[in-house]
């Protein structure tokens, strides 16, 4: 009605609203904004002209926004159902004002608070122990569009399903009649993209993990539907096919500070009831550990791997693809026969709180150095669940059939726990699969969880169609309790107060040097000048003085002299006046006295100013005494001022050792802290063990306990403790015990303990390398063998300890191993053991001459797959290695490979179904091809028309390209390639 209004109209009925008392107004709002909308126009109508409540409506909203942030401050983060939501906050746009929608909208939005959307952004908790918030799981379902198979079997059949993306609902045709409708948070069509998947399924969970949260994105579908494919797909030829697992690790990378944060990895496989390390195939069963008291699932036994780029991430999932199971069935090529994990571990550090920094001027400065930095660690997991299928239609028999049987038991107790969970059952069988207890806390746990469910058009799968859709349909009823997981980084302080003190210690270091330094500099300098003040003043006196002395007595020498003179002139002349007459004498003598006495008064003269002179000299000494002793006070000001740099350097002392008792203080504290949560943890897990007796007995005691507990009803104690508590040295001494028991259990500790890398020296430094290898020399049991195998294979992927293999004749061991045994699982250990050593170019001559390749070749009679694995990785590393020999001109001739006969077995293979067996013998036929030494033999047995068929069937790209080089630069390949008429272009 409004809409019909003219502008004129608008503008009369505004002046008319303006007429109203604005406090008015806001009272009125203030007393019904708790109520809902339509209560609220009521009172309006009764209270105001109706012109007033049309035309003010429109700004009520705008007030309200106004009103709410200002009494709420800033919006916070929100998640329902895995949406992230930055604000509550609706802005008001010119084009929907008008519109009635809008304001329903919200009001919606205004009457519903953080709580009722599951908002987790005012959730604050320092270990995770809070109430949480509640997040249903959010389901999208995907279409496959039709394969070539289907367009032509199914031509002329419509497709079962139709979907209605706008509406966000699927219609599933019964009949040509009847349709039943279905509605999923996300429907996405056949031609929805990667990016737009990856956008709404996984994007908001990924938001949640890097803000602190567990997050959980699943897959789940017939086989063939494409759920590998949108989760895993690695997309290397083209970035827009690249699946959710690549995506989100890149805004993942993009979010965090690698100087400040940490990204850590793990990729594991469910086989046959098996939990499989897909980066380390030789750690084949992982236990599953629960945390008693806050239900958390881990999975320690599993290899960590840092991430610190893209490039080295989607290397990681290449190599888990490469040791993934998958068979060829009707329904798919390349079928998944397990359940893949990939586990993302975010751990970031935020910036400590500013609550703290309110304190005394006094103590501001170390109250700031001691706030605790915040972690917040959030764990995201991707799991591509193996698809269910019906026997009768994928064909499987034989190992694939008991594959299909444990994929659908695990499908089928994972369908149990949904319904319990959907139903708010009060048991929920989260024990009867190990694909149930991994994803206890996806379902009904502390995650948020995202489903995509992948479905096929086809008609003849209305059945795998049908029971996807339901168990995406229970699936959205399951609640999860989404909790922020944030604690205090104790550790990281120490170590920056640490860090703090020691910079303090060098400071201070660095000016008491300063200080001594200048002082002794000051010393020296007074010295040096007071030195050369005196020298410089005593040699001025002295010459001035013997200057002084020379004139006076030159002075004193002429005097004589010409009072000698005088004297005989005197003499002389009395003498003559005398002889001439007497009278006269004494008046001549009187007048020749005359002179005399004047040269006496010129005497006395100069004795005067001899005299005034000796008086300046001792003035001038007097001076320089006067210089000496203010030279004297500076050198005692000098004292003074050492004096003071002391008390300064003592005050530095004294705060040196009070921040030292600090630091001891709060070093206290985290020992008490450590020192209580050990102190819980020991009294777990001795509850309900028995005391025995003897040193012995004890020992033997916690050697068994990893061994005779239940994985599923106690946690496991970690290795680590145990080799903690029990020490290596008693732990490898029961490795030459009589009872054989033990033995196994110590044997097994070992190769526990050889797993870890950061083990691997201790147990080579304390002669456990020697034991092991004594263990396969002395002993008979064919256990022992296998465990002692499996621990050498661990201790052999280091380069200095496979050298000490070979040096203790390790190699002769394990083939004389290899050829006594039957079990499958000892062979596979061996073979694993040789196949790493075969991987150093070092060892390739000795290796072969103490009988490794003869080993190898010898343990394919067992003919299990996962034996001829390992055997295929170490020909294709031995190749590997020759082929690089080759290349630097150190290895010429035949290969030796080669000469000991494995070609014949290696062309015989080549077109096994298995992949891992096929990837190594295909790497190892490239190698070999590589050195023209080669040539001629393997165009003998055949082996050109493998290398014609890997450059252009083989599935990887590298092992493709690789062939092709190297036929076309071979010499021999190219001629007899064109013998045969074989274009290889």
């Amino acid at each position: 009605v409004l809409l019909e209004f003219s502008r004129e109209k608008l503008k009369l009925r505004a002046k008319k609203v303006k007429e109203f008392s604005r406090e008015l107004v806001i009272v009125k709002l203030r007393e019904t904004r708790e109520k809902k909308e339509e209560n609220l126009l009521s009172v309006f109508l009764q209270d105001f002209p109706i012109d007033f409540v049309w035309s003010f409506l429109f700004g009520f909203y705008a007030f309200e926004e106004e009103e709410m942030s200002t009494t709420s401050g800033t919006g916070a983060v929100n998640y329902r159902n895995g949406t992230h939501r930055s604000s509550l906050r609706t802005q008001p746009s010119t084009s929907s004002a008008h519109k009635p929608s809008s304001l329903k909208s919200k009001s919606l939005l205004r009457k519903s608070s953080p709580a009722a959307l599951g908002g987790a952004g005012g959730s604050k908790s320092g270990s995770g122990g809070d109430a949480g918030v509640p997040g249903r799981v959010r389901v999208a379902v995907r279409l496959r569009p039709r394969n070539g198979e289907e367009m032509i079997a199914d031509a002329d059949f419509a497709d079962c399903v139709e979907l209605q993306p706008e509406l966000k609902r699927l219609k599933l045709r019964k009949n040509n009649w009847d349709t039943d409708t279905f509605e999923f948070d996300e429907v996405l069509t056949e031609y929805a993209s990667q990016k737009r998947v990856y956008e709404v399924v996984a994007k908001p969970v990924v938001e949640g993990v890097l803000d602190g949260y567990n997050g959980t994105i699943m897959a789940y579908g017939q086989t063939g539907t494409g759920k590998t494919y949108t989760l895993g797909q690695l997309g290397e030829e083209d970035v827009a096919d690249r699946g959710i697992m690549v995506r989100a690790m890149e805004d993942i990378l993009a979010e965090v500070s690698l100087e400040t944060d940490s990204i850590s990895v793990s990729y594991l496989q469910l086989y046959m009831e098996t939990v499989q390390d897909l980066l380390d195939p030789s750690n084949d069963n992982i236990a599953i550990v629960e945390d008693p008291k806050s239900g958390d699932v881990s999975l320690p036994g599993a290899t960590l791997v840092e991430i610190r780029d893209q490039q080295s991430f989607l290397e990681l999932l290449q190599l888990g693809e490469d040791h993934r199971f998958a068979a060829n069935t009707k329904l798919n090529t390349e079928s998944s026969r397990s359940h893949a994990i990939l586990m993302v571990n975010v751990r970031r550090s935020l910036k400590p709180r500013d609550g703290l920094s309110s304190e005394s001027n006094g103590n501001s400065h170390m109250t700031k150095s001691l706030k605790p930095p915040v972690v917040r660690k959030g764990k995201l997991v991707v799991v591509d669940l193996a698809g269910s299928e019906r026997i009768n239609k994928s064909g499987s028999e034989g190992h694939t059939l008991e594959e299909a049987k444990s994929i659908n038991l695990s499908l089928s107790a994972l369908g149990k726990c949904i319904n319990a969970l959907a139903e708010n059952s009060s048991h929920v069988p989260f024990r009867d699969s190990k694909l149930t207890r991994l994803l206890r806390d996806s379902f009904g746990g502390t995650a948020r969880t995202s489903l995509v469910i992948t479905i096929g058009p086809s008609p003849r799968h209305r059945g795998e169609t049908t029971s996807t859709i339901m168990f995406g349909q229970r699936a959205m009823k399951v609640e999860n309790m989404v909790k922020l997981k944030e604690e205090f980084d104790y550790k990281s302080l120490s170590r920056r107060l640490e860090i703090q003190l020691d910079n303090l210690i060098e400071e201070n270091e660095r000016q008491q040097k300063a200080f001594v330094d200048e002082i002794e500099r000051i010393t020296v300098e007074a010295h040096n000048q007071i030195s050369e003040a005196e020298s410089r003043y005593a040699n001025a006196l002295e010459d001035e003085k013997q200057r002084y002395q020379n004139d006076y007595m030159e002075s004193i020498k002429k005097l004589e002299e010409n009072w000698s003179k005088n004297q005989k002139k005197l003499a002389a002349e009395r003498l003559a006046l005398g002889e001439k007459n007497g009278l006269d004498i004494t008046s001549n003598g009187n007048r020749s006295i005359a002179p005399a006495l004047e040269e006496v008064s010129e005497l006395k003269k100069l004795l005067q100013k001899e005299a005034q002179s000796k008086m300046a000299a001792e003035e001038e000494v007097n001076r320089l005494k006067q210089q000496l002793n203010e030279f004297k006070k500076v050198e005692v000001s000098g004292n003074s001022e050492i004096m003071r740099l002391h008390k300064m350097l003592e005050n530095e002392t004294q705060q040196k050792e009070k921040l030292e008792g600090e630091i001891a203080t709060l070093h206290s504290q985290l020992l008490q802290l450590s020192l209580t949560a050990d102190e819980t943890r020991r009294n777990l897990e001795q509850h309900g063990s028995e005391k025995t007796s003897g040193p012995r007995d004890s020992l033997m005691s916690q050697l068994r306990l990893p061994q005779i507990q239940d994985p599923g009803n106690a946690e496991k104690p970690p290795v680590a403790r145990l080799f903690e508590q029990v020490g290596l040295q008693k732990i490898l001494s029961l490795l030459e015990a009589e009872d054989a028991d033990v033995r196994i259990h110590a044997v097994k500790v070992v190769a526990n303990l050889a797993a870890e890398e950061a083990n691997q020296q201790q147990i080579v430094e304390a002669g456990g390398l020697t034991s092991l290898l004594m263990l396969l020399k002395n002993t008979e049991d064919e256990t022992i063998h296998r465990v002692a195998a499996g621990a050498i294979a661990n201790l052999a992927m280091n380069e200095t300890n496979q050298e000490l293999i070979m040096d203790q004749g390790g190699i002769g061991l394990l083939s004389s191993t290899a050829a006594n045994a039957e079990d499958p699982q000892t062979l596979r250990m061996v073979a694993g053991a040789i196949a790493n050593l075969c991987g150093n170019d070092k060892l390739q001559t000795k290796l072969r001459s103490e009988g490794g390749i003869a080993a190898l070749l010898g343990m394919v009679r067992c003919g299990h797959p996962d034996v001829l694995a390992q055997v295929a990785r170490g020909i294709a590393n031995f190749a590997k290695c020759e082929s690089r020999a080759s290349n630097q001109g150190t290895k010429r001739g035949k290969s030796l490979l080669i000469e000991d006969g494995a070609l014949s077995w290696i062309v015989q293979n080549a077109k096994t179904e298995t992949a891992a067996i096929r990837r190594h013998i295909e790497l190892a036929l490239c190698h070999l091809a590589q050195h023209e030494g080669n040539a001629k033999e393997m165009v003998k047995e055949g082996a050109i028309w493998e290398l014609v068929r890997i450059s252009r069937d083989c599935s990887r790209e590298d092992i493709r390209s690789l062939a092709h080089r190297t036929l076309t630069s071979s010499p021999t390949f190219l001629t007899e390639l064109r013998r045969l008429r074989v274009d290889i272009r």
